[in-house]
């Protein structure tokens, strides 16, 4: 059974699709259709659109702020990584050289 992969949309396609819903007055259905994307995946970018020009979006995050906690997630998770990695190999150290660890 193969998984149907993921499409990518780029920031300028999700807001022109925003645009076209909310400048010429179509469904979100039409324009979904005429995009060739689902109903609800144009619905998010519309709501993430409204999020984004709120000046206070009530604990919702901004697509930048999206972005950024994704990369801080990554990198946190790498730093970690190093750090597992180096207490392992201070632990061997030890040993090797018969130094107790603190």
């Amino acid at each position: 059974m193969t998984q149907k992969k993921r499409r990518l949309f780029t920031d300028e396609q999700k807001a022109e699709a925003v645009r076209i819903v909310e400048q010429a007055d179509k469904p979100v259905s039409q324009v979904a259709k005429e995009l060739g994307i689902g109903v609800s995946t144009v619905h998010n970018w519309i709501r993430q659109a409204k999020i984004d020009r709120q000046s206070d979006p009530k604990g919702a995050l901004t697509s930048a702020e999206r972005k950024e906690l994704v990369a801080l997630r990554r990198e946190l998770k790498r730093v970690e990584m190093e750090r597992d990695f180096l207490k392992k190999a201070a632990t061997f150290f030890a040993r090797e050289t018969g130094d107790p660890m603190s």
